[in-house]
């Protein structure tokens, strides 16, 4: 009886090794898998989208005094705002949808000048709405009953396309994004790795900190990542951190999105409006939307910015600086907004294209990091979402890559991680010394009876 017992247990520990080595093979498949990214294909920036014209290629022939701005419909094609119907009928024939309407790029242009000639008030923004054909003025809560009174006398005076309104919230930078940066001056959050060729630099916002700003990786200022060499706030709002080694280094092509995932970074383009966007910061993570304008003005208390990219997409404190993108495309940085990620709220962007080429730096993308030459992408047209968090795992922001050199991961973390082939192992290990284990047993065992029997028979 007892004997049968210990063949039964023997039998059972060798049938879970043996399932142990198949379960362990197969994590170790599945992570493997996982941890590979396709690899990114170079795409040229241009201003047509395969055979057809896009909408801004259109705008830009057709010319301002004829078009009045473009954007993505919610079926994905460009549609662009033209003053008559014959140059609705160029744009159709072009393969692009054509919407008329009452004022041209022209005049829309004249009214955001005269907002501009106006006396600043500190707490408005505003931005060309393409879809409706408007100027939108917006003012938030600390914008005066006088204020507001004669902001609205100058709106009348432009035109009745100028409409106001009021928000909640504050318009604010947003001090204090993917990976975090602190210095003496408060937190931001790291945009995009760019270079000049010869040392390499994080592109973040202009208001985080002035020329001369150290920034540090962690808390305690153990980590120092480098210093502020320009910077530009307000008017613009970007900035060059220069790495203190020089170089970015391993993952500079990925923006993290949260749970040490991040996406890999294939160029960089401007926005249009109606294009789902993505945005990521320390603060409040990875939250997606839509662009609502371009060229915005926006009246901070520290100063005007202008020429932002405008979205629904929501921000917090603490995520200036970091980035915007879509589909893989890097398109701005974090300057700030109104509202929160609870309530949602709007928040404005600087252009990164703008940025790097007043910096005359490049942006380091994926194909850089290959071996190959440097290169940029045109962003997919893509239908508008819902604003809202997003999990890593269901966002489709751009091709996935995992972010390298997170601070405070040790070994064992790693090891643990279900992402990575750690555990698989573990597995495989633990099935092959059971299997040993057993093996040993039975052999001594074996030995063991059969001395006895020797010694039984010729003792």
């Amino acid at each position: 009886m007892r004997h049968a017992r210990r063949r039964i247990v023997r039998r059972v520990t060798r049938l879970a090794a043996v399932g142990g080595l198949l379960l362990g093979g197969a994590m170790v498949t599945q992570a493997a898998m996982a941890s590979q990214t396709p690899p990114a294909a170079g795409r040229t920036l241009s201003s047509a989208a395969g055979a057809g014209d896009t909408g801004g290629a259109l705008v830009a022939r057709l010319g301002t005094a004829r078009t009045a701005g473009d954007w993505i419909g919610a079926d994905g094609r460009p549609v662009v705002a033209v003053t008559d119907e014959a140059t609705a009928r160029e744009v159709r024939r072009a393969g692009a949808e054509a919407k008329v309407v009452a004022h041209s790029m022209n005049e829309l242009k004249s009214a955001t000048a005269a907002l501009r000639s106006a006396p600043r008030v500190a707490g408005t923004a505003w931005a060309v709405d393409y879809r409706t054909n408007r100027v939108v003025v917006s003012a938030d809560s600390t914008v005066s009953a006088g204020d507001w009174s004669r902001m609205s006398r100058v709106a009348a005076q432009i035109g009745s396309f100028v409409r106001m309104r009021r928000t909640t919230g504050t318009f604010t930078t947003r001090l204090n994004g993917a990976q975090p940066i602190l210095s003496t001056g408060g937190r931001c959050s790291a945009g995009f790795n760019v270079t000049d060729g010869r040392s390499d630099f994080i592109l973040t916002a202009g208001h985080c900190g002035p020329s001369g700003s150290t920034w540090f990786a962690d808390n305690q200022g153990d980590q120092q990542l480098g210093r502020t060499v320009s910077s530009t706030f307000p008017g613009n709002d970007f900035s060059l951190v220069q790495y203190a080694s020089g170089k970015a280094g391993d993952g500079a092509d990925v923006v993290a999105i949260g749970g040490g995932n991040g996406v890999r970074i294939t160029g960089a383009a401007d926005a249009a409006v109606g294009q789902r966007v993505f945005r990521s910061g320390s603060t409040s993570g990875l939250h997606d939307g839509t662009v609502t304008a371009l060229n915005a003005t926006v009246n901070y208390p520290e100063g005007t910015v202008t020429g932002l990219v405008q979205t629904n997409v929501c921000a917090e404190p603490g995520d200036s600086g970091g980035p915007l993108f879509s589909d893989g495309i890097a398109l701005g940085v974090t300057s700030g907004g109104s509202g929160d990620c609870t309530k949602g709220g709007t928040t404005f962007f600087q252009p990164v294209t703008r940025a790097m080429t007043a910096l005359n730096v490049k942006l380091i993308v994926a194909a850089q990091n290959a071996g190959g030459g440097s290169s940029s992408a045109s962003p997919a047209p893509s239908t508008s979402a819902a604003q809202g968090a997003v999990t890593p795992s269901a966002a489709s922001p751009g091709s996935s890559a995992p972010v390298t050199g997170a601070p405070g991961q040790t070994l064992l973390a790693r090891l643990t991680d279900t992402r990575n082939v750690g555990p698989g192992l573990l597995v495989i290990a633990g099935s092959l010394i059971a299997l040993v284990a057993t093996r040993y047993i039975r052999a001594e065992r074996d030995r063991k009876a059969y001395q006895r029997y020797y010694s039984a028979t010729w003792g």
